[in-house]
């Protein structure tokens, strides 16, 4: 039997479960729009935040385009994808679940601590947690967390063990909370079109200006890349990264205008300003978090 036999009866299986399915190629993304749809030129679907009138039989539109209906996901239109699949992907929301993303240990026995025990799915670096109800999703909720639901997809890893329970105030609250994150102690504003780092704000760094520019030209590229998906998680991790690489600096090495700029990138390839922001904000600061 095919690894594409193999997706398929599992997304027709899916679908009969009332799971809405799409097929993910490497990289665990969504295949990219088909010329028609190519930067939302036909409107977007008629499910996405704003409502547009694409009929495309394709897989377009990332989340938007996963389907219940089994003439769909067995159509010759989707026949190709599902030749290049490597995951089987679903819409938590349009399922009426939302997944609690757990990428590392620390974030699992975070969640232990603090979340109700619901099923849980193990992955590859942590758990999906997953509970009854659908919310507005949010990536980098805090470090290592990410909200998956609403207008969202996640890969299909199996049922999982244990029972699910309702969606918790708690995880709402994440969401919540994280939308009014201050930035770090001792950060200085600045607006997202102008700020550009230099060495007048990072009089305490150790690092040569081409050693810091290089990397983060490279951080910026990686977020601007990602113009169909992923934007706001890359957006995290490039701030992490970046933060990382200061961590024996003195200071002041100017990480809240190198967050300006990653911010500013984010906002370039479609994420809403307040959901870049909080993203950038958390990956600059897990690694304090961490050290605490």
């Amino acid at each position: 039997m095919t690894a594409t036999h193999n997706h398929v009866r599992t997304a027709l299986e899916l679908a009969a479960a009332s799971v809405p399915v799409l097929p993910l190629r490497q990289g665990k993304v969504p295949f990219g729009n088909c010329r028609a749809c190519a930067k939302n030129a036909c409107g977007g679907r008629p499910n996405m935040k704003n409502a547009g009138p694409c009929q495309c039989p394709g897989i377009c539109h990332a989340w938007a385009a996963a389907s219940t209906d089994t003439r769909v996901i067995a159509s010759p239109a989707w026949a190709s994808a599902w030749r290049q699949a490597v995951f089987v992907g679903y819409h938590p929301g349009g399922a009426g679940v939302t997944v609690v993303d757990l990428d590392s240990a620390a974030a699992v026995a975070w969640a232990r601590e603090t979340l109700p025990i619901t099923r849980t799915v193990p992955t590859t670096r942590g758990e999906h947690w997953i509970y009854r109800g659908a919310m507005q999703s949010s990536n980098a909720v805090r470090p290592g967390v990410d909200i998956k639901s609403l207008m969202s997809y996640a890969r299909w890893l199996g049922p999982g063990d244990g029972r699910m329970v309702d969606l918790p105030p708690a995880v709402h609250a994440l969401a919540v909370k994280e939308e009014t994150t201050s930035p770090p102690a001792g950060v200085v504003s600045s607006h997202p079109e102008c700020a550009t780092w230099d060495r007048s704000v990072a009089t305490g760094c150790r690092h040569t200006d081409r050693y810091v520019r290089t990397g983060l030209e490279r951080g910026l590229a990686l977020v601007r890349a990602r113009t169909e998906s992923g934007a706001g998680s890359q957006a995290f991790g490039v701030a992490r990264f970046l933060a990382s690489q200061h961590a024996r600096c003195p200071g002041p090495c100017g990480l809240d205008v190198i967050g300006e700029e990653i911010v500013s990138a984010a906002v370039s390839v479609g994420v809403p300003e307040p959901y870049a922001r909080r993203a950038v904000t958390n990956g600059l600061e897990a690694l304090s978090e961490r050290a605490a």
